[in-house]
């Protein structure tokens, strides 16, 4: 910590929980809360209403509180683009213009601007400008002049891109290396996920913990069936209905919930985590808790679940329905099972830490857009 005048940040999401016990935005709500811990950072948040870190300032207006709000309310930007095009375009046309005129209302020596599709709305006014990049963003760069518009964003300004996992640096850098910092900042993870206590049941039972979609579930009904379909073994799944998806009668589907309720009831009874995800993924912060629990991963091999799992005996990828089969049955054995507890506990340490380290992470970049002016 330094005694030196606290950097002021303009903190900018457009996705965060409503309660406590809300699923939606939590990683936002833990990144703030480590920035506003410290006292090098004074932070102002631009986000949608919900319990905001105790030495956080709130720089949304009523009516801006209002709109993101709603906007949650309808699943985001890049749902809305995805299920209503012309719709999704004007509320994102709408969210741009807020962006700037929130941005020229308020004092900031910064912009940490989260997802790169909000940068597009950063004003011309060469303040440092540091944009968190996810998955969903690598796919908004395919867009026609999305690209010539961020670098217009990006050029005469010190900027940082931050994706929060390493596979995103090297695209990020070919497209923006010469305007741009690309440095990954992975998020950090809750030290409770780190205390959990397994005993997994009998019979096995499976999680995934996704929204309903058919690029985030991808194969799991069709590999599922053999699987779990003869009472064998149980495949819970938790997360919204985001698309009108018929479950199977062998799937136990429970809604969203909570991470609490993940935490403390569903992390220790359950064999591993199962996603087979074909949708644009960063680094999804289910794997890394599902680690920081001690509970093995049976992945789709998606960048975003390879550059994480990699070779380590805490996780399989699977390309097919019976490298699927081999994976489930391998960590059902107690003895590989607890061996791959202690590799993920590992893992997660090492590659991610707390929400306390990734507040470092990104006051390193902060400091070093400041040493660039």
């Amino acid at each position: 910590m330094t005694t030196q005048t606290p950097l002021n940040v303009l903190f900018t999401a457009t996705s965060y929980p409503a309660t406590l016990d809300d699923w939606r935005g939590v990683f936002m709500r833990h990144i703030a809360g480590a920035l506003a811990r410290r006292d090098d950072v004074a932070l102002s948040m631009w986000a949608p209403p919900g319990p905001m870190p105790t030495n956080a300032r709130i720089a949304t207006t009523t009516a801006e509180a209002r709109f993101l709000a709603k906007l949650m309310e309808d699943g985001g930007i890049s749902h809305l683009l995805r299920t209503s095009p012309p719709n999704g375009a004007w509320r994102a046309v709408l969210l741009m213009r807020g962006l700037r005129r929130a941005m020229h209302a308020r004092t900031a020596d910064l912009y940490h601007v989260n997802w790169l599709q909000c940068a597009l709305g950063v004003p011309a006014d060469r303040k440092p400008l540091v944009a968190t990049v996810l998955g969903n963003d690598m796919r908004l760069l395919a867009l026609p002049g999305v690209t010539t518009w961020l670098r217009r964003v990006l050029r005469h300004r010190p900027a940082a891109l931050c994706p929060n996992a390493a596979w995103m640096v090297e695209p990020l850098r070919q497209i923006f290396g010469d305007l741009a910092l690309i440095r990954a900042v992975p998020f950090g993870i809750d030290p409770g996920w780190f205390e959990v206590t397994r005993k997994p049941e009998q019979p096995p039972r499976w999680l995934a913990v996704t929204r309903l979609t058919r690029d985030k579930l991808g194969p799991l009904f069709a590999w599922g069936e053999p699987m779990f379909s003869d009472g064998h073994r149980e495949l819970h799944l938790i997360g919204p209905m985001q698309e009108q998806i018929e479950l199977p009668s062998w799937v136990h589907y429970h809604g969203p919930l909570g991470p609490d309720v993940l935490k403390d009831q569903w992390f220790p009874a359950c064999t591993g985590l199962l996603t087979l995800s074909q949708h644009a993924e960063g680094r999804p912060q289910v794997l890394l808790e599902a680690f920081a629990a001690g509970m093995p991963v049976v992945a789709s091999p998606l960048a975003a679940h390879a550059d994480l799992i990699g070779q380590s005996p805490a996780g399989r990828l699977v390309t097919s329905s019976p490298s699927f089969e081999e994976a489930v049955v391998h960590f059902e054995d107690a003895t590989v099972n607890q061996a791959a507890a202690i590799s993920a506990r590992a893992l997660a340490t090492a590659e991610a830490g707390t929400w306390d380290d990734c507040a470092q992470r990104y006051i390193d970049v902060y400091r070093e857009l400041g040493a660039m002016q």
